[in-house]
C-alpha cells in the first residue's frame, strides 16, 4: 500500500460552499452530490495508509501571482478573484472561503499544497515529495474536473505515475464536460490512466 497516494485537488470552500465562488458563478448542484463520495474516499485512504495531499488554489491579497487574464476571466464567469463574498475576498489566501469544507479538513500530518496554479505540479515540488514517499500509484478526486483535476491528471502522467480518475468524486459545472472528462482518460489504452469509482479504488486498496 506505501506506493499508493491520493491527491484531493481544491475541496475548497469557495468551490463547494454557499457564497463561495464556484456558487455565485452557477450554484452548487454539480458539486454537493459529490461531496459524500469525496469523504468516504478520504475515510478509506487514510484507513489504507495512502499518502495524503491536499491542494488549495489561491491568490496573494494583491493578487501580485495572479495573472490578469485570469481575474477578467473570473470576473466574466460573475465571480471575480479578489471582490468580496459571503465567504471573505474570493480566491485569496487566508480567506475563509479559501480554506477547505469542514468534512474534508485534513489530518494533522496530512500534506496541504496551496498553488496559484491549475496543475499541482507546475510550480511546486510535489513530484520531489511523492517520489520520496516512494508513491508511484495515485489517485485523483476534487474540482474542477476540466481546470485543476485534469491538469493535475497530465502532469503526473506525463511525470509517469499510474493515475486513478476517481470518477465519482470529481465533477464540474457541466455534465457534458464532466463526461468529457472522463472519457480523454481512456483513450488510447488510458492514456492519462484508469477510471475507477470510489468502491472500486477502496476494494483496491483492501486488497493490498
Amino acid at each position: 500500500m506505501n506506493d499508493f497516494g491520493l491527491l484531493m485537488i481544491d475541496f475548497q470552500r469557495d468551490f463547494c460552499a454557499r457564497g463561495g465562488y464556484s456558487d455565485l458563478c452557477g450554484g452548487l448542484d454539480w458539486v454537493l452530490p459529490i461531496l459524500p463520495n469525496a469523504i468516504r474516499l478520504l475515510e478509506e485512504a487514510r484507513e489504507a495508509g495512502a499518502f495524503i495531499v491536499h491542494t488549495r488554489e489561491g491568490y496573494a491579497p494583491d493578487l501580485s501571482d495572479c495573472p490578469p487574464v485570469r481575474v477578467e476571466r473570473s470576473r466574466k464567469a460573475g465571480g471575480e478573484y479578489g471582490s468580496q463574498g459571503p465567504l471573505g475576498r474570493l480566491m485569496i489566501r487566508g480567506e475563509y472561503g479559501h480554506d477547505f469544507v469542514d468534512e474534508l479538513q485534513p489530518l494533522p500530518g496530512e500534506t496541504v499544497l496551496d498553488k496559484n496554479t491549475y496543475g499541482a505540479f507546475a510550480k511546486s515540488d510535489l513530484e520531489k515529495l511523492l517520489k520520496e514517499k516512494g508513491v508511484r500509484r495515485l489517485a485523483i478526486a476534487g474540482v474542477t474536473a476540466d481546470v485543476c483535476v485534469h491538469t493535475t491528471l497530465r502532469e503526473a502522467a506525463d511525470r509517469g505515475f499510474d493515475c486513478y480518475y476517481v470518477r465519482d468524486a470529481i465533477s464540474t459545472f457541466d455534465p457534458e464536460i464532466r463526461r468529457a472528462c472522463e472519457l480523454m482518460v481512456n483513450q488510447e489504452g488510458g492514456i492519462w490512466g484508469q477510471l475507477v469509482t470510489v468502491e472500486e479504488i477502496a476494494s483496491l486498496w483492501r486488497a493490498v
